[in-house]
This record gives structure tokens, C-alpha cells and sequence, in this order.
């Protein structure tokens, strides 16, 4: 049974990027270096009504890469992986 997530009106399905832990070359990069807010856009939202009923439709298309606010959104986890 396959789950699905299918944002509505103007929301947005992000997956996190994980930043690489280290680089091409081996070199291991610390932590504090390896935070990254910005993510891959998964799913839109159809928009919202604008006063007039016409849709207003959402900015950003599915495989955009977005930045993330450090405290906004809400994290959902659906199998392994974790979307916000």
C-alpha cells in the first residue's frame, strides 16, 4: 500500500538535503559546517482564491531548490524519509 502526501491550497512539500559529511577528495568536514537549510521542492499545492475566485497559483514548481527557515514548517516523517 503505497502513502502519499498531497500539499493543499498554497502549501508546499519540501525534502530536507543532506549535506555531504565529507568532501570528494576524503576529507571530513566538521559539523558546524554541514548544516544546510535548503531543500527540494517534492509537491505544490494547487494555490489559493483570490476575492474574485480566480486561483492564485503557487511560486515555485516541483524540483525547485528552495532555502528553509530554521524554525518554520512542519516536519512530517513518512517512511524514512522526512519532509518539512
Amino acid at each position: 500500500m503505497a502513502k502519499r502526501l498531497i500539499p493543499l491550497f498554497n502549501r508546499v512539500l519540501v525534502e530536507k538535503i543532506v549535506p555531504p559529511s565529507k568532501t570528494n577528495a576524503g576529507i571530513l568536514l566538521p559539523e558546524k559546517s554541514t548544516k544546510l537549510n535548503s531543500g527540494k521542492v517534492i509537491a505544490t499545492g494547487p494555490g489559493t482564491h483570490s476575492k474574485d475566485g480566480k486561483v492564485i497559483p503557487v511560486s515555485v514548481k516541483e524540483g525547485d531548490t528552495v532555502l528553509l527557515p530554521e524554525y518554520g514548517g512542519s516536519e512530517v516523517k513518512l517512511g524514512d524519509k522526512e519532509y518539512v
